[in-house]
This record gives C-alpha cells, sequence and structure tokens, in this order.
C-alpha cells in the first residue's frame, strides 16, 4: 500500500489548476509514464478514463471515474485494472493574497505483490515527479 499526501502554494488562480488537473485527456502530454488516456462518459460533473501507465517493461492500463467540483476540487476513484486500491483527491483553495492552495492526496495498492513491491521501492519519488509535472504543465500553459 503507498500513500502520499502533499500542499502546495502556486501562483495560479483556482480555476486554471482545476482545469489543467482535470483535463486527463492531455496527461500524456506531460505526465511522466503516462502513455496514454481516453476520456468517455462524460456527464456534468463526471466522467470515466482510461490511462495507460508505461515504464519500461510494464504497461498498464487502468479505469477511473473522475468527479469534479469545479472549481474546487477533483476526484478520481478506480473502477478497473491492475490494483487494488487507487484514490486520489486534488482540493484547490483561492488565497487571500493570490494564488492557490493545492491540497493533493494519492493512495493506491497493487493487486499484484511484485508489482506493489517494485513500485513501493519508488513510490515517492515518482510521486514528487508527477507533482512536478503538473506544476511545470501550469507554468507552460499560464507564466510566472
Amino acid at each position: 500500500m503507498a500513500k502520499h499526501s502533499e500542499k502546495k502554494i502556486l501562483p495560479y488562480s483556482r480555476q486554471q489548476l482545476f482545469d489543467l488537473v482535470s483535463d486527463v485527456g492531455r496527461y500524456p502530454e506531460f505526465l511522466p509514464w503516462c502513455v496514454g488516456a481516453r476520456v468517455y462518459n462524460r456527464r456534468e460533473e463526471s466522467f470515466d478514463a482510461d490511462v495507460v501507465i508505461g515504464f519500461k517493461m510494464f504497461r498498464e492500463k487502468f479505469t477511473s471515474r473522475v468527479l469534479m467540483r469545479e472549481p474546487g476540487s477533483v476526484h478520481v476513484d478506480y473502477i478497473t485494472g491492475p490494483m487494488k486500491r487507487l484514490y486520489n483527491h486534488w482540493h484547490f483553495t483561492e488565497l487571500e493574497a493570490g494564488g492557490c492552495l493545492i491540497d493533493f492526496e494519492v493512495d493506491f495498492e497493487f493487486a499484484n505483490r511484485v508489482m506493489e513491491q517494485m513500485i513501493g521501492r519508488v513510490f515517492t519519488e515518482a510521486t514528487e515527479r508527477m507533482i512536478d509535472a503538473f506544476e511545470n504543465r501550469a507554468h507552460a500553459l499560464y507564466g510566472d
């Protein structure tokens, strides 16, 4: 079981960060190890997404339901794939002085013990790289 939470203040609006995180179809453009994404079953406040993660010889697809409470939060709940459990939550709080506080949490467990042990060793580094990728994407889209 791997779990990580992080809070970070970024110089972007709550709406900008919400838009970035909820645009799952564009994840392969900037997110490490994300080699494919397909969004479907769009509804007003949710959609389903297939995401393909590739790393060296591994390639796994998982399906999640993305629930959006614009512009305050994005919740991702696992439907199917190689995991026992997966969820991540993003909360965006606009700051009076400008910018936005991001409160991020991810929790997952692979069904395969070998995969769990392999990922567990690099989980913290991988999560930090993913958070950095979102921050770099925000900078590329919205500037300083």
